[in-house]
């Protein structure tokens, strides 16, 4: 006897939920679980080492004998219970003023020029809303520096002076269009980029070598050891490319911390 056709598509469903509930439910967890129990994995299946951590005092502060993490967007900064990135996009303005921020507090920690492109002295983004007398086209009529309240990072913008932000305002709403200004920053900032953005995972164990070698000065110097001894140390916590050729070399902060307080 034929099914009825709903009848029958009901069944299909079923079957495909069964299926899927089964291959992604029991059997693949399960040969996963089975991969970590291999020779070479087993040891680091639950290894804690793998979870980065913040190397900050009760207030949030460096700790300035360590060295320092990346950014965590995990809960309230290297939380597993809350992996996450922050899901800020490459325009976003809350991304750039948390770049801004990270990059001026961490130039100021390490003794270097923090300065970014699009980012003003005091460390918010450089942008600002512009209106013009037709909408996108005509003379400008308005200027705001959209991040500051303060006094704005540029005097002057095609000859309209730039006024600061009032708290509450929506410039885009009010039909200013955004625009970022570069600045006289340098184009390779001595600041690197893991150091002001968050990993995927927001997890991440690891920054460049580039940011672990900005560190040294300061962690030499707050224990009272050699440079070069630190660098050593750095050398030994880098882990090279993923099969010789995938990613790129990484230093693990917090096995580099512990050998430090070990040394």
């Amino acid at each position: 006897m034929r099914l009825p056709t709903w009848l029958a598509q009901h069944l299909a469903a079923l079957r495909a939920l069964l299926v899927l509930t089964v291959l992604l439910g029991l059997a693949y967890p399960l040969a996963m679980v089975a991969v970590g129990q291999l020779p070479g994995l087993r040891d680091r299946a639950g290894d804690t080492r793998l979870i980065g951590q913040a190397f900050t005092d009760a207030d949030g502060n460096p700790v300035r004998r360590y060295f320092q993490s990346r950014p965590s967007a995990a809960g309230d900064g290297y939380d597993p219970t809350a992996t996450s990135a922050s899901n800020l996009g490459p325009e976003s303005l809350d991304l750039l003023n948390d770049v801004c921020a990270r990059s001026k507090a961490i130039g100021e920690l390490e003794g270097v020029d923090g300065r970014r492109p699009f980012c003003t002295g005091d460390g918010v983004g450089a942008v600002l809303a512009v209106f013009r007398r037709d909408g996108f086209t005509g003379p400008v009529t308005r200027v705001v520096s959209v991040d500051q309240t303060g006094t704005p990072f540029l005097a002057a913008y095609e000859g309209v002076p730039v006024e600061s932000a009032k708290e509450g305002e929506d410039y885009v709403a009010l039909g200013g269009v955004i625009t970022p200004i570069r600045g006289d920053a340098p184009a390779e900032p001595r600041v690197p980029a893991d150091a002001v953005t968050a990993s995927g995972s927001g997890l991440d164990p690891h920054i460049s070598p580039a940011y672990a070698a900005l560190q040294v000065p300061r962690v030499a110097r707050e224990r009272g050891i050699a440079e070069d001894a630190v660098r050593r140390l750095v050398a030994e916590n880098t882990d090279g490319r993923a099969l010789g050729f995938m990613g790129e070399p990484a230093v693990n902060v917090l096995e580099l911390n512990l050998a430090l307080d070990g040394a």
